[in-house]
């Protein structure tokens, strides 16, 4: 069985130096008396154990053994779990180090939610064109580099709904569950197309498909069907989290506003916590 382990110190080391990273600055942030929520921490290294379970463990290995079900779980793993989990692991302070990085400042523009929401679904969509992903499968580099558009823009798309950063002021809880629905429209249309075309989109996996007893419109189904039923799984705890937001979010504003804030200041304390509301912005990013 540890035969099926790939230890690739290439695709690993991103991993390492984000880990790495993340513990500095949490320590740094521990000894002057703001220590990051361990909530967040286990966030955090939950998503990168997610990456490094898609990129070593033997679901890489049996999906590079051509079988289109199992290579879609490792696509769901590295674009949509790891990514939320990584994001739900961030703050502000957290990512003023790397907010400080010229590239990183000219690239902000990339989380706007109407910039992250067209990018993550391009990515998606493109990456499954056929004639993209057979280049993935023939090529170590292109498909390196498609795990990378996945993850990256899986995370863009994540980080508009969790805020690690603040957001549009207009990116309301409300607006949070048409993007999440938005989301799962697009994915789920593509798991759908997987599962109903009838039309076998990716024949490079037929020698895979033979070793395995898998007919090639079968391990097709199989794989749409993973995407909808996570991607399903996913709309209904984020839909039920945004919900109980919506709801606390309503009975602080009420509060404050009982108590004589402003609109504007109830609104703001709602949505990022009393301290928003007392500095008169959002919450300080460092």
């Amino acid at each position: 069985m540890l035969g099926w382990w790939s230890l690739d110190p290439l695709a690993l080391a991103p991993v390492a130096a984000a880990g790495v990273g993340y513990a500095v600055r949490a320590r740094r942030l521990r000894r002057r008396g703001r220590p990051v929520e361990r909530r967040r921490v286990a966030w955090f290294a939950l998503g990168l154990g997610l990456v490094v379970v898609a990129l070593v463990s033997p679901l890489d290995r049996l999906g590079e053994e051509r079988v289109f079900y199992l290579h879609m779980g490792q696509h769901l793993l590295l674009g949509d779990l790891a990514p939320l989990a990584v994001v739900m692991g961030l703050d502000g302070r957290l990512l003023r180090p790397l907010l400080a990085l010229a590239p990183v400042r000219r690239l902000r523009w990339t989380g706007h939610p109407l910039v992250a929401l067209p990018l993550w679904a391009m990515t998606l969509w493109g990456w499954h064109l056929p004639p993209l992903y057979q280049a993935a499968l023939a090529h170590s580099g292109v498909h390196a580099l498609e795990h990378m558009m996945f993850f990256a823009t899986g995370a863009l798309a994540w980080a508009a709904v969790v805020e690690p950063l603040p957001g549009p002021r207009w990116m309301g809880t409300a607006q949070k569950a048409v993007y999440v629905l938005v989301m799962r429209i697009i994915g789920g249309t593509l798991a759908l197309t997987l599962i109903w075309s009838g039309h076998v989109f990716y024949p490079n996996y037929g020698p895979g498909e033979q070793r395995w007893g898998i007919a090639p419109l079968t391990d097709q189904a199989i794989g749409g069907g993973l995407m909808f039923v996570e991607g399903g799984t996913i709309t209904v705890v984020a839909f039920s989290l945004l919900f109980l937001r919506w709801v606390r979010e309503a009975e602080v504003r009420q509060a404050l506003l009982d108590g004589g804030a402003s609109a504007e200041a109830a609104a703001r304390a709602a949505r990022y916590g009393p301290a928003a509301g007392a500095r008169g912005g959002s919450p300080p990013s460092s």
